[in-house]
């Protein structure tokens, strides 16, 4: 399911003293079954853009299209908002902050009740939702509140719950924001065997550039309300001196291929993966002879 943006702006209380653009002229496409990385600093207008894709915020002007939804500033009235939720799940930031329920199976079926399914049917997306999440849905588990479990279970419950509306892309607010490196891997595990076994199209906002080097295939950058950089991971990184002036730093292995090509090793810029970078140095020294180690 493709997201196509199109001259999207979007100005806070517009009209008013407090008026704030926070997009101004955002043209993007994210394609169908892509991981994009949406990043910026804070304050880009990231959370303010994919907000547009399943219609919690509404364009100024301009438009968003969701697999022939179309959630612009004319036609949002007659869009159907609780089709276009269904297929665009959201995770904010400190996804656990939106459990609410008294038990793990009553919030992660909170979804699949609001759609009417039957309860055998409810019953199978929570544990269909858990073990996707690596959980497992045993009754223990699902007895138990969401506020008794650890962090990082609290964070894989509420993403199951967004699971549990079978979206066909899901939008994530800055996934790993509080968690340790063990933890981040574990997502980043969940989130791969998700868009492999379930074709998902992912979003990711960000502004961690080692976690968008890590998952993402496609990169928007923001500053100041504008997309400003678009592209292919090694394009985007390859291009250091447009992500320094977004107010980002590049990922760590990019900074090291810029280094190298200032010291006129032959690294292309679109090595910014650990075994591209080792081989292109490696190549790069060899082709220099023994003095240049």
């Amino acid at each position: 399911m493709s997201i196509h943006v199109e001259r999207l702006t979007h100005i806070y209380h517009p009209g008013t003293p407090r008026a704030r653009t926070a997009l101004r002229d955002v043209s993007l496409t994210i394609e169908d079954g892509a991981c994009a990385a949406i990043i910026g600093v804070t304050g880009s207008g990231k959370s303010t853009l994919v907000q547009h894709f399943n219609g919690l915020l509404r364009p100024t002007s301009g438009r968003v299209v969701v697999d022939s939804l179309d959630v612009g500033a004319r036609a949002t009235r007659g869009t159907d908002l609780q089709a276009l939720r269904q297929r665009v799940g959201l995770l904010f930031q400190f996804p656990e902050a939106q459990l609410f329920a008294a038990t793990v199976y009553d919030d992660v079926a909170f979804g699949p009740r609001q759609l009417g399914l039957s309860p055998s049917a409810a019953r199978a997306r929570v544990a269909w939702a858990l073990d996707a999440v690596a959980l497992g849905h045993d009754d223990t588990l699902l007895a138990r509140s969401p506020f008794a479990l650890s962090g990082g279970q609290r964070r894989r419950v509420a993403l199951a719950g967004v699971l549990a509306m079978r979206p066909r892309t899901l939008v994530l607010d800055e996934p790993s924001a509080g968690l340790d490196a063990e933890a981040r891997a574990e997502l980043y595990t969940q989130l791969r065997a998700l868009r492999r076994e379930n074709g998902l199209t992912l979003v990711l906002v960000s502004h961690d550039m080692s976690e968008v080097a890590e998952l993402a295939d496609q990169i928007f950058v923001l500053a100041e309300g504008e997309l400003r950089l678009a592209g292919a991971p090694e394009q985007v990184f390859g291009d250091t001196e447009a992500i320094i002036a977004a107010g980002l730093l590049p990922p760590p292995l990019a900074l090291v291929g810029a280094l190298a090509r200032e010291r006129g090793l032959a690294v292309p810029s679109e090595a910014t993966t650990l075994d591209a970078t080792t081989t292109a140095l490696l190549r790069a020294l060899e082709g220099r002879g023994d003095d240049a180690r």
